[in-house]
């Protein structure tokens, strides 16, 4: 039996091709996904089949932090429970961003209805405030290979920015070999306006995207503490990685301190998913790390975070590429291809 870290993914994972997601790969997941509607109907909101069964996909439906957030919870807790016991041993699990949330659940740390409401409620919240906006810019080259110089340029320009009137920018997330920063438009203008664009769609801006992980989410964590309590949270059966990082082990978590982080720092600080990962690479040594579905986004990051230490002589993409091939180190879930490796 080989051991894996399995990583949740975030948002801006549910596009278009993950359409019909939960129909396609997790149609006997009824009982699973009944409290999750009876969930989305005690708050008058759409259910996830009839999201995932829309005849067309619709980025002003299915990107809304209310759907969005709900549908990608649903599909990792179930690429979770989908993945092949007698195969593989999950030693860990860690997320990015609203991943988190899953985590938090594929680590039973919260059951899943508790940990969907949980992701529905902050999605929901977040959609409500919709407060600034992101954009992500990359930091390495074509080869990926890591250039701590130009990561540290970017970031003194977001911090100058940051210093003039009026402007908010910070760094959102580190995500491999990306800087996904959020801010006010001021903030966000003015770094579009600074840098040179990469691959003719960089700097990018994602659309029905908040200021995630910073401190103008102030007042969604407010809300999140007022709505979900402290019931919700249990200690983890898994080893979970934060965003920060950190670990929480099983038998020796504090609920109370699980949920302050998820519904303070996890909320309103920067969520380093580049030292989650690499944190799981030093202390677990998996075999591979599995990346849940819906879709394959993550799948880059995961690599480039993992070259960024140079984890089993990884130096470039060539390398990560050529590994892939004869014995993978990364399995996507959300890719038809690598799926069977894993479920």
């Amino acid at each position: 039996m080989k051991t894996a870290v399995l990583v949740c993914p975030g948002r801006g994972t549910y596009n278009a091709p993950e359409l019909g997601y939960l129909a396609r790969h997790h149609a006997g997941r009824a009982a699973l996904f009944a409290a999750f509607e009876a969930e989305r109907a005690a708050n008058d909101q759409p259910g996830l089949a009839a999201l995932d069964g829309m005849a067309h996909y619709s980025a002003a439906v299915h990107t809304r932090g209310d759907n969005a957030s709900a549908l990608i919870f649903a599909a990792s807790l179930a690429d979770r429970l989908a993945i092949d016991p007698a195969r593989w041993r999950i030693v860990a699990v860690t997320g990015n961003s609203m991943g988190w949330y899953s985590a938090l659940a594929c680590a039973g740390a919260v059951s899943p209805a508790a940990g969907f409401r949980i992701a529905n409620t902050m999605g929901t919240l977040m959609q409500r405030h919709l407060i600034g906006g992101q954009l992500v810019y990359p930091h390495v080259g074509a080869d990926w290979r890591p250039n701590g110089g130009e990561k540290s340029r970017l970031l003194g320009l977001v911090g100058e920015i940051a210093s003039r009137p009026g402007h908010v920018l910070a760094l959102s997330i580190d995500l491999g070999g990306l800087l996904v920063l959020a801010g006010n438009k001021a903030g966000l203008d003015a770094f579009s306006a600074c840098v040179p664009v990469v691959d003719g769609r960089f700097p990018l801006r994602l659309a029905n995207h908040a200021a995630f992980h910073t401190a103008l989410q102030a007042p969604v964590a407010a809300a999140g503490r007022a709505a979900l309590p402290d019931a919700l949270f249990g200690g983890p059966e898994l080893p979970l990685i934060d965003g920060r990082g950190a670990l929480w082990w099983p038998h020796a978590t504090d609920a109370a301190e699980l949920r302050a982080y998820t519904l303070g720092h996890q909320v309103t600080e920067a969520y380093d998913f580049t030292h989650a990962i690499q944190v799981a690479a030093r202390e677990f040594a998996p075999d591979a790390f599995i990346v849940s579905g819906p879709g394959a986004t993550l799948n880059s990051a995961v690599a480039q975070s993992l070259i960024g230490i140079g984890w089993r002589g990884l130096a470039d993409k060539a390398d990560f590429q050529a590994r892939q091939s004869t014995a993978p180190l990364l399995i996507s879930l959300g890719m038809e291809a690598q799926r069977g490796l894993a479920v």
